[in-house]
């Protein structure tokens, strides 16, 4: 019997890590292992979940990949990954994949179809978690009206085609789709939402509503669909093409002295949000005076931050930002911004 894979995509910030806990912590004894492809340096998503005090979510059953996006090294990275998962004395129940926010999913797919892959291992389902708020707002919409009216009252919501075109292969390549973040709008603006998106899906492909990624796991996990085998008739804007890259977005991480005022350090990330085309910023923070790290996540101008665990005896407590956002952007002018408060 093969091993299902869940694969797990989704734009930047829609809540993919956040919706992976709650499978965890609902897992009742399954063993799950994970693979985090993270665009950025710092290994965020990995240590959130690393810290997250959840039995089995440990270094053994969570392999991080930081070298590019998955979609694009899948045989330098990610063959070798399933053929260490596959090569345990106890194998895993089931596999999570979490991809970057910038990855598309059908090359991903596609990679399943590897003679050393494909005996072992089934592609259960593709989910894509959408940022409900985000589309409302005409991020990714077509209506170019839509989308001017909103760059005329923020420039950072401001994305050219190549987000667009990001967005809606996550959503043609899922078997379900994940509409979270209800609970920013109200049951009209969640209706709009989901017809937006249903113009541009199969209409056999579930959407659900979610708050917080909290979905029953059985939902999410048993879809079987083994998309490995039907992954050609799965749409993308991309197809014909031998790749693509990431030209139009860039990261870097800032390491600042350690915050006395949380709450400034929010103010001063929604200005440069604003001032620089932002989209996504996440790090931790070492709060003066404080014993547990502080977690931060930015997007757009929407920031949540919480206490996730004490700092460990002897561990590097330091404040440290991985900023993701379109290409050209002046760092100096954001760090200095930053070390400045």
């Amino acid at each position: 019997m093969k091993i299902p894979a869940t694969i797990i995509t989704g734009f930047l910030g829609s809540g993919k890590t956040t919706l992976i806990r709650h499978l965890l912590e609902n897992a009742r004894g399954k063993r799950i292992a994970l693979i985090i492809n993270e665009f950025g340096d710092l290994g965020i998503d990995r240590e959130l979940l690393i810290g997250c005090g959840i039995e089995g979510c440990d270094d053994e059953n969570l392999v991080e990949l930081a070298n590019g996006c998955i979609c694009c090294t899948v045989a330098d990275d990610f063959l070798p990954t399933m053929n260490k998962l596959l090569g345990r004395d106890e194998l895993p129940e089931h596999i999570i994949i979490e991809t970057s926010g910038l990855a598309l999913p059908k090359p991903l797919v596609k990679a399943f179809n590897w003679p050393e892959v494909k005996s072992q291992v089934t592609v259960d389902g593709v989910v894509a978690v959408v940022d409900a708020l985000a589309v409302f707002q005409g991020k990714f919409a077509h209506d170019p009206n839509a989308v001017n009216t909103m760059r005329e009252l923020d420039k950072a919501l401001d994305h050219d085609a190549p987000l667009e075109e990001v967005f809606e292969d996550q959503i043609m390549c899922a078997d379900m789709i994940l509409i979270n973040k209800q609970d920013l709008l109200n049951e009209a603006s969640i209706l709009k939402v989901k017809a937006e998106i249903k113009e541009k899906i199969d209409p056999s492909v579930k959407i659900i509503s979610t708050d917080y990624g909290v979905i029953d796991p059985s939902v999410l996990l048993g879809i079987g669909a083994a998309v490995e085998d039907v992954v050609e008739t799965r749409k993308s804007i991309h197809d014909g093409e031998e790749g693509h890259d990431h030209d139009d977005f860039e990261s870097f991480v800032i390491e600042i002295n350690n915050i006395t005022n949380p709450e400034q350090l929010e103010v001063r990330l929604r200005e440069l949000v604003v001032e620089h085309q932002i989209l996504r910023v996440k790090g931790f923070i070492n709060v003066q005076g404080k014993q547990m790290r502080n977690v931060i996540q930015c997007v757009g101008s929407r920031v949540h931050r919480y206490y996730d665990r004490l700092w460990r005896e002897g561990e590097n407590r330091r404040t440290a930002l991985v900023i993701i956002g379109e290409t050209g952007m002046d760092q100096n002018a954001i760090q200095h911004s930053l070390e400045t408060l």
